[in-house]
Formats: C-alpha cells, structure tokens, sequence
C-alpha cells in the first residue's frame, strides 16, 4: 500500500489536472458543452439505453441528465422513443447527425492529445491508459454501491508560512 503522501500528491495531481480538462472542454464544437459530449460518447460506447440507465453512468441526478439529452435532442444528435417494455420510459440513441458529432469529438480530442503527447513513447501513453483504466475500474459504479464512511481526518491549523 501506498505512503500517505503519495495519496497527498495524488489529490493534488487530481486537483491540477483540470487544467488538462479545461483545455479539453475548448477544443468541443460550438453548442457542445462537456456534459453532451459525454452522452454522446456514452450513447456511442454502449448503444441505446434508458434515461435512467444514462444517469447512472453519468453518476449525475435524473434533472442533469434530462437537461443534457434535451439539449442534444434539440440539435438533433439523438432521438427519444418510447421504450416498447415499458411506455412511461424512453429509449435514447444517436441520430446519424449524432454519430458525425461524436466523430468530430474523437477527432478534435484524438488531435490535441497527440500534440500535447508528441514527446511521449508508446510505451509511456500504453501505460498511462493502463493506469487509468485500473484507477478507473477501482472505482467501480461509484453510485451502486455506497462506500462505509471514513472518520474525519484530523484538523490541523496552518500557518501561510506552512503552506
């Protein structure tokens, strides 16, 4: 098991690498914001599906995901149609003016990792992917399975010259 500073380290990694997700979100499409994109890829990696099931994978509220598939079935990058198993829920799946837009995200996402990864080798991307998926599947469905809570840890008071 890891040192406790490596854990410190990691959060403050986790909290520095928005800068890398901001410069993501940039590059989407105009009328794209993160949120969609991320049902788009979800839609596109698993197929149709239940609003709820979306919510799930999104780990978000069933409003938050309403608010996301209005705003690409406005656009047109995905359709609404009720599910034959049961008429209150609704099936959602891209349209093929949605599977251009998810192709336009890979596209742009794919662009700028290898301009900002030109100096890294294979090997050094293979792992980093790796170890992602592994922190990734560490979490687990983060939302279907409620963790114990861990005692607070204790406070201390710092002083700016111990920052």
């Amino acid at each position: 098991m890891a040192e406790q500073a490596q854990y410190e380290e990691l959060v403050r990694q986790f909290s520095a690498f928005g800068a890398v997700k901001r410069e993501m979100n940039r590059i989407m499409p105009t009328g794209c914001p993160s949120g969609s994109a991320a049902v788009l890829a979800l839609l596109g990696r698993h197929g149709d599906m239940r609003m709820s099931r979306l919510a799930e994978l999104l780990s978000v509220d069933m409003s938050v995901t309403s608010r996301h598939v209005a705003h690409l079935a406005e656009r047109g990058w995905i359709e609404r149609s009720p599910d034959p198993a049961d008429k209150r829920s609704r099936i959602l799946h891209l349209t093929p003016a949605g599977r251009i837009q998810l192709d336009e995200l890979f596209r742009r996402s794919t662009q700028l990792l290898s301009e900002r990864l030109d100096d890294w080798s294979d090997d050094e991307v293979s792992r980093l992917t790796q170890l992602m998926t592994r922190l990734r599947d560490s979490f687990g469905d983060c939302r279907a399975v409620p963790r114990p809570a861990s005692p607070a840890p204790e406070q201390t008071t710092r002083t700016p010259a111990s920052t």
